[in-house]
């Protein structure tokens, strides 16, 4: 199953994709996860908002032709202290997920503290944590940028759970298109 995180900003979307294998598969990092790309998308300096709008759409859709994915996942919105920025930030994440269910890709949502939990282990990790970590379980020759690092940890994040959902349907406790997965919950929306 090959899993797109997307990081959405309205200066730098980072994008990441990987692909879950099985161990007898080679080329994978011992977690069953396999790095397959990452990247960022970024505006130019002066570019007004619809043209960087513009461009995180095309350049996603772009990702999604290239790579294929089986399932996306965004970070869930937080609350910015700033409303314009907020405001930006949804406009960013708007143009991501069209971009991305435009395509028929489904997607769910996760929050900022599952993905630090699931990939180091506290909600509360710094960004250097998650680069770190993200660089070290997908074992990559060097630390990718920080947008795609987030984006990264959010697939290794699905990735867990989906290992971990279809290890509870083979022991007969499924629940469904919205389940929860060691204690965190992961919706899928269906493109239409």
């Amino acid at each position: 199953m090959r899993i797109l995180g997307i990081d959405p900003g309205s200066t730098i979307t980072g994008y990441g994709v990987v692909e879950v294998r099985t161990e007898a598969q080679a080329g994978i990092a011992a977690n069953g996860v396999r790095h397959v790309a990452h990247g960022t998308i970024s505006g130019r300096r002066g570019e007004e908002l619809a043209d960087r709008l513009a461009r995180i759409h095309r350049e996603l859709a772009d990702v999604v032709l290239s790579h294929r994915p089986d399932v996306a996942v965004v970070e869930r919105v937080f609350v910015a202290a700033n409303a314009r920025s907020a405001l930006v930030l949804g406009q960013a994440r708007g143009a991501a997920l069209a971009a991305v269910a435009g395509a028929g890709v489904s997607i769910g949502e996760l929050s900022a503290s599952q993905i630090k939990s699931a990939v180091v282990g506290t909600g509360n990790a710094t960004k250097a944590q998650v680069k770190a970590m993200v660089t070290r379980l997908l074992a990559l020759p060097e630390a990718p940028p920080t947008d795609a690092a987030d984006a990264l940890a959010a697939a290794v994040c699905r990735a867990h759970q989906g290992a971990l959902a279809d290890l509870d349907v083979r022991r007969g406790r499924g629940r469904g298109r919205r389940g929860r997965a060691s204690g965190a919950s992961f919706v899928v929306r269906r493109a239409r």
